[in-house]
């Protein structure tokens, strides 16, 4: 007797009802941490994600036999969102209301404690070829991908003044949305219509009928954020409906960008997803790997770009 294969259409079914609870528990999760409008809360669920997205990181390296030096990599991690949490929530931050931004040399220092320890480290072994420079680059790399991309998504809630501990949380939560609006309009239109390969060579399941798809949706939720939430609230600083269109169409792009790097690194280590944190989307990595593109992004737009 030939053994039973199930159905494809019930593996889809199923996975669904997996990332739909999964994202139900996840925007529980974040709900709270807005509903609370506590700057320790929107700062400590970013840096638990990023930390156990770090650790993520540093066990695909081991799985794929990557010299590396993960304890270096995660106490470096560890030491930047510590002085980052401390300056916004204690020892930095201007108790004005005033928007407040971290020194560029935070950046600047971490990196290179980054770097020369990496190098220090190597140091002490033989060298090997490549495989030497991989082990230090490996460890660069992390941390400026992960730690540092991703804490914009913190440092974007002082970004702009205002009342309250966190400023910019309505800024914060459109850059949430609209990348996660993304990623879920790339799922699902892609999976009804889809019919042409975007990058199959990355990632065989996109397709650019997912790919605009996404970017319609997620251009739909930046104008109805903007439209709800009008100049005089929060979401005045974005400046105009002008800048809210180009962000409608920039943050989306960002996320596919974003979720297509994970890609590229998760198929050069040979790892499906990064962890098994979230059933039916992966780990921690797999969840923030699009808001590490869109949330410096939006952060440098509002800075640099809009009035």
């Amino acid at each position: 007797m030939a053994d039973f294969q199930p159905k494809p259409v019930i593996s889809k079914a199923r996975t669904f009802v997996r990332r739909t609870t999964s994202t139900i528990l996840l925007w529980t999760l974040v709900g709270s941490a807005f509903a609370s409008n506590q700057a320790w809360a929107y700062f400590g669920l970013v840096a638990v994600l990023a930390l156990i997205s770090m650790l993520e990181y540093f066990r695909m390296l081991k799985a794929a036999k990557v010299n590396c030096f993960p304890i270096f990599g995660m106490a470096v991690a560890v030491a930047y969102s510590a002085a980052m949490g401390w300056f916004y929530l204690g020892g930095g931050r201007l108790s004005s209301g005033g928007a407040q931004e971290l020194p560029a040399e935070y950046d600047l220092i971490a990196i290179f404690i980054a770097t020369t320890g990496a190098f220090t480290l190597q140091l002490r072994h033989p060298i090997k070829g490549l495989e030497s420079l991989q082990s230090v680059a490996f460890n660069v790399l992390g941390f400026v991908y992960i730690p540092v991309l991703f804490h914009f998504a913190a440092r974007m809630v002082f970004l702009v003044p205002g009342p309250g501990q966190v400023p910019g949380a309505l800024l914060l939560m459109m850059c949430l949305t609209v990348t996660k609006f993304t990623d879920m309009g790339a799922y699902l239109v892609g999976t009804l219509i889809g019919r042409h390969k975007m990058i199959p060579h990355v990632s065989p399941g996109k397709t650019w009928e997912g790919f605009v798809g996404a970017l319609l949706i997620a251009l739909v939720v930046t104008c109805l954020f903007y439209h709800f939430f009008p100049a005089a609230d929060q979401l005045g600083v974005l400046g105009g409906w002008a800048h809210v269109v180009t962000l409608g169409l920039l943050l989306p792009l960002l996320a596919v960008v974003g979720d297509l790097a994970e890609s590229v690194l998760k198929r050069a280590l040979g790892a499906k997803d990064s962890g098994q944190m979230l059933p039916g989307i992966g780990g921690a990595l797999d969840l923030i790997d699009s808001l590490c593109f869109t949330a410096p992004a939006l952060y440098f737009y509002v800075k640099w770009v809009t009035p």
